[in-house]
């Protein structure tokens, strides 16, 4: 085995994910003040109106496809009738469509953090390393789409890329499967990496924060200062009983919002 090929087919995607998983439950445990997308939204919001939805509705489809191209194995999805054929229209039309959207998102945002000096100032070292990063991903995976999938005459890494990614996450590596991999597909393998072994210690924690506990928070009571508001004319629901502040005899009544 060739000492270069299992550092980086091996060891450093191994890594990758063990500061991924570790650099989580840490910053969790540790700064959960600072788990947050940080939002400028009340700095500027004219351009975040059109890059935002861009960017994450563009990610998210990029996700999907990338979900389903490294983790489905091909004769899954033959068995279910998605030939060779329309998969590769489906991933590389579909695909371009989802990096464009992307791209383009990903560029009104970092235009708008350089042009709004309030926005700058809010920017991190590690923001921009992240913004860095993660343009170069798409970037190298554009690239790599367009000139094999568009241009060219097709790159199946469902025979390559796919099966080394399973064999990681299966505990049975197999670097030789990277070696021959178009140099393209292999930056954007090794930058998307990168990115995960960074993914902890930037503004990307956010995506693990789905507000799920508001469903089964408790309810919040407002309580007016006036006992003629409230409630109003409606007469109160069943169980929601009136209180008081203690010497001041006047009766609140509980609301829900």
């Amino acid at each position: 085995m060739n000492p270069i090929d299992f550092l980086l087919w091996v060891a450093f995607p191994y890594a990758a994910m063990a500061v991924f998983v570790v650099g989580h439950i840490f910053r969790y445990r540790h700064d959960q003040f600072g788990w947050t997308s940080r939002s400028s939204q009340t700095y500027e919001n004219r351009l975040l109106r059109w890059g935002s939805p861009m960017f994450h509705y563009g990610i998210l489809m990029v996700l999907g496809g990338h979900v389903v191209g490294l983790l489905v194995p091909k004769e899954w999805l033959e068995f279910v009738g998605v030939t060779e054929q329309i998969y590769h229209l489906g991933a590389t039309w579909l695909g371009s469509v989802a990096a464009a959207l992307t791209l383009a998102g990903l560029a009104i945002l970092i235009y708008r953090r350089r042009l709004n000096s309030r926005v700058l100032l809010a920017t991190t070292v590690m923001d921009k390393i992240m913004y860095l990063l993660l343009g170069a991903t798409l970037l190298f995976g554009t690239t790599a789409t367009v000139l094999f999938q568009v241009l060219g005459a097709g790159y199946d890494y469902r025979g390559t890329i796919s099966p080394w990614v399973r064999g990681l996450l299966s505990a049975q590596p197999d670097p030789s499967l990277m070696s021959d991999v178009p140099f393209f597909f292999q930056l954007h393998v090794l930058s998307a990496t990168l990115l995960f072994m960074l993914w902890p210690f930037t503004r990307l924690v956010h995506v693990f924060s789905a507000p799920l506990a508001y469903f089964v928070r408790p309810y919040i009571v407002y309580r007016s200062r006036d006992q003629h508001r409230g409630s109003g004319s409606r007469r109160p629901r069943r169980g929601w009983e009136k209180s008081e502040l203690p010497g001041t005899g006047r009766e609140r009544q509980g609301t829900r919002r």
